[in-house]
């Protein structure tokens, strides 16, 4: 029997591929051993305007300041998101800024929605990891107006096809407050796919305890998603 080997019939399996067994001098059973590898980079992820029949995704900038103050003042609109509704234009300079900074430094892609050309809301792609092909879509939040007219189903379905169809990613995920049963509501009927609840999350808002609800889209299950989504669509 030769010192070592490498198992013929064992495949790679997703992140993990099989090393040579290694055989101990005594001649004691081979113990095959797994490395961790992970997908090569596939560059830079940025993403420029996405436009469809009722709504805009626009990279943010600074010009879109003042229509997000506008369009963010219904309390309503801040109920689960997980900081407190910034009150004064200095506390919504730093909250935009924020987003901002988080664009320059490459860590997330926020972007401004619109209806026409009226600033209706915002959303980001967060948690980008172009080395897994892999994206969260989170701090959604659009004006009560437009609640049930078909921009937010629209916006979701301009960044998954973009996640799924320019990025080329595996995976879309999201992630709500396990009690806002609207947004639970809205992910289901997106086709997304429920993975459960991760109990003490967060921290949100001034202290209040959150438990996310995790959802996903993966690569498998975009065709079927898009075109479910296209049918919604178009009886907009």
């Amino acid at each position: 029997m030769p010192s070592s080997s490498v198992a013929p019939d064992i495949p790679d399996i997703g992140l993990l591929r099989p090393r040579p067994a290694r055989f101990s001098p005594a001649g004691g059973t081979a113990c095959l051993r797994w490395e961790a590898v992970t997908s090569p980079p596939v560059g830079t992820w940025t993403s420029p305007t996405l436009e469809g029949r009722v709504a805009r995704l626009e990279p943010l900038a600074p010009e879109h300041e003042e229509g997000l103050w506008l369009a963010s003042r219904d309390p309503r609109t801040w109920r689960w998101l997980s900081v407190v509704q910034p009150q004064a234009r200095e506390e919504w300079t730093a909250f935009v800024g924020q987003a901002t900074d988080a664009a320059g430094a490459g860590t997330e892609i926020p972007l401004v929605t619109h209806r026409g050309d009226e600033i209706v809301g915002s959303t980001r792609f967060l948690a980008l990891r172009p080395e897994h092909r892999s994206v969260e879509i989170g701090w959604t939040w659009l004006h009560p107006s437009v609640w049930g007219t078909g921009v937010n189903v629209e916006a979701k379905f301009l960044q998954l096809q973009h996640a799924f169809d320019v990025w080329g990613c595996r995976r879309v995920e999201w992630k709500t407050d396990a009690h806002n049963e609207r947004s639970c509501r809205a992910l289901e009927a997106l086709g997304a796919t429920f993975e459960g609840v991760h109990r003490n999350h967060m921290l949100v808002r001034d202290g209040e305890n959150r438990d996310s609800a995790w959802y996903s889209v993966t690569d498998e299950e975009w065709p079927r998603v898009r075109a479910h989504l296209e049918a919604r669509l178009a009886q907009k």
